[in-house]
């Protein structure tokens, strides 16, 4: 048998998967068709956008908006019209996609930029018993993981990099770095524009445990009626007169969304509200409320010639500020429906820019540009197109060894940023893919999860949404604690809806209490020892003693070392992100 006769091209006609048809997803399907294989599914729900275009090259200008999965399917069947290519513009969540759907494939691709979908289709793989190849890209590094059920570690062994939070309280009262102005601006969109989330909150916390108890005693977060003592606005006044909650996306929409009063509120009413706060500026420098008709417009040592590298002045700011406001009104009134913030939609972004900017000037943080606060708000890692061909190409020779039998010569492939560094001066590195980890609650005969949790205050929703589907990325979870049918969460409707806002303590879960969750979608068992911790707060969740740790041997440890730099934002035992 050689390369592209009849028996090679036979064995290529099994069913391939892949999932995402983004950056790595066009280049792959290109290069599997170009190979041979001509019996393809390809799943990804995202449609095109014009920020897709100088990477994805199997979509022009005509296609955007359109599926991603559907355009890529129409354009790699010019390389072999024969080939017989399925697409689905879906999610690969959607319980449509099951086990039993997976055991339909030889093989599964992944080329994925989202955790929680990588993480599902792990589970799918593994209950399928279906092998996968993992891939991802983030700038000039790569990687490409194989994945066999009982045979190499599993997407989960490995702990990836927990995603950087931060305190609600710091975000709304004392931000003190820029990223600290990025997400409160994000959370100011969607207040105004997107779908509204409690934790989004952008006013001044008065349940800060650094604010003066006295002076906010008795006073709602949500209640405006103290600012009436701090201001001189009497329309203003007016409007924060009653005692009833008002949101602030209400507040905007009576008032047409002005832009000078919206701006008042944001920039002057709030903070003043803050510097009623005495405890919180006892050690902080005080923030400087800004006036609509009084800002300045010099930055020194800036430069002005490109809007996108320069650092704006507070006017610059706010002249932003209002135009893509005004803006974002039209879009809010046309659609009837919700915004979704997205980093590459212009308007949407200097909004952002603009507005986290101007609470940088209130709180004397350092103003950022407009390229440096996309990267901010996006943890944009830019894509590079060679990398996504590469990976591709990767994943497509490690395929091959898995259809013609060699398993036992396919190694997980890492590429380097620095081939000619003073590390192994290679562009590429690979390591025989290791041994499941015995610890891994998703693969592993022992399934286990020690949660620390304040099961006084952490209520059914929370862990349900928080931690089951947010955490460790559960879809459908039935929840019962060990050893009695007691029904803590349901994943069908309405069973226990009614005790979803109760604690875990008055349902039965307290310290020590074992829980059985099951995810019939994805054919996946956990048991989750539960210890309460008082010093928790509400929501808080902890797995103690991390069980995805691995033991590993000291030279496995120093051969991970010397393959990655140490500036790497991921490390080489951790998957990286697909960039899209």
């Amino acid at each position: 048998m050689s390369w592209r006769d009849s028996k090679f091209l036979n064995k290529l006609k099994c069913k391939i998967l892949v999932v995402g048809a983004g950056g790595i997803g066009c280049e792959l399907l290109k290069d599997l068709v170009l190979t041979g294989f001509s019996n393809i599914e390809v799943i990804d729900l995202d449609t095109i956008d014009v920020s897709n275009l100088n990477r994805q090259f199997l979509f022009r200008h005509k296609h955007v908006g359109q599926s991603k999965a559907k355009i890529a399917t129409e354009s790699v069947h010019a390389f072999n019209p024969k080939a017989n290519i399925v697409y689905h513009h879906d999610s690969v969540l959607n319980e449509k996609y099951g086990v039993e759907f997976f055991q339909n494939f030889r093989l599964v691709l992944g080329a994925l930029d989202n955790r929680a979908a990588r993480r599902h289709v792990n589970r799918l793989c593994l209950a399928a018993k279906v092998p996968m190849i993992d891939s991802g890209s983030a700038g000039y590094r790569g990687q490409v993981s194989v994945i066999m059920r009982n045979k190499t570690e599993c997407y989960e062994c490995v702990p990836k990099p927990v995603q950087k939070t931060y305190p609600g309280c710091t975000i709304r009262n004392t931000p003190s770095e820029p990223a600290h102005c990025v997400v409160w601006a994000k959370h100011l969109f969607n207040q105004l524009f997107g779908e509204v989330d409690v934790d989004d909150e952008v006013s001044p916390d008065i349940t800060d445990e650094g604010v003066n108890g006295a002076e906010v005693q008795g006073e709602s977060r949500t209640t405006e009626k103290s600012r009436e003592l701090l201001l001189g606005n009497g329309q203003i006044n007016s409007d924060f007169s009653s005692d009833e909650k008002r949101s602030l996306r209400e507040w905007a929409c009576s008032h047409k969304y002005d832009a000078k009063l919206l701006f008042h509120k944001l920039f002057n009413v709030d903070i003043k509200y803050l510097l009623s706060m005495s405890n919180l500026w006892k050690e902080r420098r005080e923030p400087t409320p800004l006036s609509w008709d009084d800002l300045p417009n010099q930055v020194p040592g800036s430069s002005h010639s490109d809007p996108s590298n320069s650092v704006w002045t507070a006017l610059e700011c706010k002249e932003y500020f209002q135009s893509a406001l005004e803006t974002l009104k039209e879009r809010a009134a046309k659609s009837n429906n919700v915004l979704i913030w997205d980093k590459d939609d212009d308007v949407s972004m200097l909004f952002v820019a603009a507005c986290a900017n101007l609470r940088a000037y209130v709180f004397n943080i350092p103003v950022k540009t407009l390229f440096e606060l996309k990267s901010i708000a996006g943890n944009i890692i830019p894509a590079i197109v060679t990398t996504n061909a590469i990976v591709s190409g990767l994943i497509v020779v490690e395929a091959l060894k898995l259809i013609f039998g060699h398993e036992s010569s396919v190694r997980n492939i890492f590429i380097q940023p620095n081939p000619s560094g003073k590390f192994w001066g290679k562009l590429l590195s690979d390591e025989r893919p290791m041994a499941p980890n015995p610890k891994c609650y998703v693969c592993s005969e022992r399934r286990e999860i020690t949660l620390k949790v304040n099961t006084s205050q952490t209520t059914i929703r929370s862990f349900e949404s928080k931690f089951l589907k947010g955490c460790i990325n559960m879809v459908a979870p039935d929840v019962v604690i060990s050893g009695t049918p007691k029904l803590i969460y349901s994943s069908e409707d309405g069973l226990t809806e009614k005790a979803a806002g109760m604690s875990l303590k008055s349902v039965g879960v307290v310290n020590g209490v074992i829980l059985n969750c099951d995810d019939f979608q994805q054919k996946f068992e956990v048991r989750i020892r539960i210890i309460h911790s008082e010093e928790m707060k509400s929501d808080e969740f902890f797995i103690a003693g991390d069980t995805r740790k691995e033991n590993e041997g000291q030279e496995a440890n120093k051969m991970r070392k010397r393959l990655m730099q140490s500036d790497e934002p991921y490390s080489k035992r951790s998957r990286i992100s697909n960039g899209m």
